[in-house]
């Protein structure tokens, strides 16, 4: 049975989205259908589709009583948008279907999992959110909320921990054919840890281990977690709050983590070794993955930043999309990232430049376009006298750019998009120190209408950054301060 608010904001976005043009959103990101999106949910593999749910505020472009958005895909680029899965129309999620994940079960049926949101009055007077994590089945397309909800509530937290920050819980089914999931948790410190849940079946859950904690070392809460094992290790990833810069890490304030260390399945604990941001750019947060058919571990994120929402015009129809779906690997005891190779298939119309010498300003002929893959590779003109700066400016017109500037001597890459159409004061650098020698560096940069993503040195790092510049600013050209020599290969994204 829907209910009616579901019903009615399945009405609401089938009407609205035939206001927007194909060519006013992104051609290979998913964005909103209508109104607001935020962060990604239920990444999953089912019936012979990928599915995407995603944070959902039909009715404006601003965040608002939170649904589920729905999306399928056969390639992780091309989304077909399906009606809204879930509404906030029950006791126990009245105020909000908040984050989850969702997986395939035994029986052929579609488990999601998320979190409800009750907004209660407190003992102070004042009202505070209950948060607890709840069950829907369906069949790809129509989902029915299950009656034991909640399935894990504040009598299933550790002893001190908050029931007001106890969401997104990520599922996954283990080769026993049990099932795990990790939530993000508040303990009494305030700051975030990451509880592990257990099921026989995926429907009655038990608390087995506090997974990992923060102690206020990254930031305060943890929200978004996943977890799982890649290349011999395991990984953990979250997006914690209020995060303090270190050094040119963690500058997003609400900022990505990821965690790469051992892990203890009889205790439940993980021991970490190695922490780095996820991405050094601007728009990015709230990542889940999926293990593909094929193997592969594949991550998609928000790719927005909390902090710079007002880039979007108001009267704009839709607000939010996601990354590129990333390919990830470990590397060096490193989080390396690739844009999906699906990608590869929509590369037509190859230009390409080698060993170009220039100083100054240049552009090249067939170098242009938003909807490209450009892979660049810097090196010096001269080793005795080491040029002092590089820049590649895009999305480009007499009005408009945004550039990517590197400086060999600081090992910095930042990027900018402060003459991108923004009428905000906004974050609109960010700076990146990257691993160069001898002022060499590979860039490989995917433009989509909206958005820029800078794979570094075959994805060692990611800068990721939304623009809003007219589309017919597409010029592209190169600066030098000093001798510099480079190749380029640029392909239209078809």
């Amino acid at each position: 049975m829907t209910s009616q608010t579901l019903r009615e904001a399945r009405k609401y976005e089938e009407a609205s989205e035939k206001m927007i043009k194909k060519e006013e959103r992104p051609d290979f990101h998913l964005s909103a259908r209508t109104g607001w999106m935020n962060d990604p949910n239920g990444f999953s593999y089912y019936n012979g589709q990928y599915h995407m749910f995603y944070q959902y505020y039909p009715y404006e472009t601003k965040w608002g009583p939170m649904h589920w958005g729905h999306a399928v895909s056969s390639d992780l680029l091309h989304w077909e948008y399906l009606p809204a899965a879930l509404a906030p129309d029950d006791a126990f999620d009245r105020d909000g279907c908040f984050s989850g994940s969702a997986v395939a079960l035994p029986d052929g049926r579609h488990l999601l999992m998320y979190t409800g949101v009750l907004r209660e009055r407190q003992a102070n007077g004042g009202y505070g959110d209950i948060q607890t994590q709840c069950l829907a089945v369906g069949d790809g397309v129509d989902y029915e909320k299950c009656e034991m909800n909640p399935v894990l509530d504040k009598a299933d937290l550790p002893e001190g921990s908050s029931a007001h920050d106890f969401r997104d819980p990520k599922m996954w089914q283990k080769e026993d054919g049990t099932y795990c999931c990790v939530v993000g948790s508040r303990p009494a410190d305030g700051s975030g840890q990451i509880l592990l849940y257990t099921s026989p079946d995926g429907f009655k859950w038990k608390f087995k281990s506090i997974l990992a904690s923060n102690h206020n070392r990254f930031g305060k809460m943890w929200e978004c977690p996943d977890f799982f094992r890649l290349d011999g290790k395991w990984v953990l990833l979250t997006s914690p709050q209020d995060m303090l810069p270190k050094g040119f890490e963690y500058h997003n304030g609400n900022g990505t983590l990821c965690l790469i260390g051992e892990y203890d399945e009889e205790t439940g604990t993980f021991t970490e070794q190695h922490d780095q941001a996820i991405d050094y750019g601007i728009d990015f947060y709230a990542t889940q993955t999926i293990l593909t058919p094929d193997g592969r571990r594949v991550m998609i994120g928000w790719m927005q930043n909390w902090d710079a929402c007002a880039i979007r015009s108001p009267e704009e129809k839709w607000l939010g999309q996601m990354s590129l779906p990333r390919e990830i690997f470990i590397k060096n005891n490193r989080l390396y990232q690739r844009p999906v190779r699906e990608l590869e298939g929509m590369r037509k119309n190859k230009t390409e430049y080698r060993n170009v010498a220039f100083t100054d300003v240049i552009r090249l002929d067939g170098i242009r376009g938003r909807r490209i893959d450009l892979e660049l590779t810097l090196r010096p003109g001269d080793l005795e006298n080491m040029y002092r700066k590089f820049a590649l400016r895009f999305a480009q017109d007499d009005t408009y750019q945004t550039a990517l500037s590197f400086r060999p001597h600081e090992s910095v890459l930042k990027i900018d998009r402060k003459f991108s159409g923004s009428r905000r004061a906004i974050i609109h650098q960010r700076r990146c120190l990257v691993n160069s020698k001898n002022g060499e560096l590979k860039l490989r940069v995917i433009l989509d209408r909206f958005s820029a993503e800078v794979f570094i040195n075959d994805g060692e790092q990611v800068m990721t950054a939304t623009i809003y510049t007219d589309q017919s600013a597409e010029a592209i050209s190169f600066f030098a301060d000093g001798d510099v020599n480079i190749d380029v290969v640029k392909y239209d994204l078809v």
